[in-house]
């Protein structure tokens, strides 16, 4: 994810010197396919990203359950509590997956032949639009749970009944829902502090190396000249669009960078 954060964060001498019409810009006939993939995925971000926000999390009724083991009435509320807050958790999870695969399948678009990254990005304004769209909810996303520390705790506490009844034998109607590879699954991306952003590294990673004859470049480019287009767009009155997505995007991946920076001291 080191790598990825470099190449959205570094230095071009030559900024590509088009303008990217996030406003106004519609699929043509060669983006439509692709485009509509994309957009089924998106439509749901919004609500994901009210879900997350909305999320209060269980953390009176964990409290009260640790405190007073022997109390089953306790017991059962906390239980009630974290149930109906880890299958929101999944939602969430299985939402990473879709947006993964749309990733994928966008720089596949936009990193072909015969065209090179920057001539993708200004033929293709609306899949640009799209690649817009999945970094800023991105950083919104994990922003959001960077915030929330009831998630992880949700999630532990829930983890360590299910363990607590399987050694007694007992089988929870929830494990129907989130069994234990899933929770395996959901616990390694929620160690993450930053989920979203490790799962966008990821998916480029894995689109890389099942892209061999693809030179390394094409997707590199891709990502540094979608960064650098947005941060010229920023600079000019004209160009702060996408109701101050991209704005916002510039700063958190600027600020990912300052404290890595700090980091090295």
């Amino acid at each position: 994810m080191g790598n990825l954060l470099k190449v959205l964060t570094r230095e071009i001498e030559n900024y590509p010197h088009f303008f990217l019409d996030f406003e106004n810009a519609q699929p043509t006939e060669g983006e439509r396919e692709i485009w509509n993939q994309i957009s089924a995925v998106l439509q749901d971000s919004e609500s994901i990203l009210a879900d997350l926000q909305a999320y209060k999390g269980a953390g009176p009724e964990i409290r009260d359950a640790i405190q007073n083991p022997n109390d089953i009435q306790l017991q059962e509320k906390a239980w009630n509590a974290v149930c109906p807050l880890v299958v929101r958790l999944k939602r969430f999870y299985e939402f990473s997956i879709r947006l993964e695969k749309a990733l994928q399948s966008l720089l596949e678009s936009l990193t072909c032949p015969p065209y090179t990254p920057t001539q993708h990005l200004e033929r293709e304004q609306a899949l640009a639009k799209e690649f817009a769209e999945i970094l800023h909810f991105t950083l919104r996303f994990d922003e959001l749970k960077m915030r929330n520390p009831a998630i992880q705790n949700d999630f532990s506490y829930y983890r360590r009944t299910i363990s607590r009844n399987r050694i007694n034998n007992m089988h929870l109607d929830i494990e129907n829902e989130v069994n234990n590879e899933m929770a395996n699954r959901m616990s390694l991306f929620y160690a993450e502090a930053t989920p979203m952003l490790k799962m966008l590294s990821n998916a480029t990673m894995h689109f890389v190396s099942e892209n061999k004859t693809l030179p390394i470049e094409n997707t590199t480019d891709c990502l540094s000249t979608m960064t650098s287009v947005c941060k010229v767009m920023l600079e000019t009155p004209s160009g702060i669009v996408l109701q101050g997505g991209l704005e916002e995007a510039e700063v958190a991946i600027c600020g990912a960078r300052d404290e890595r920076a700090l980091s090295r001291r």
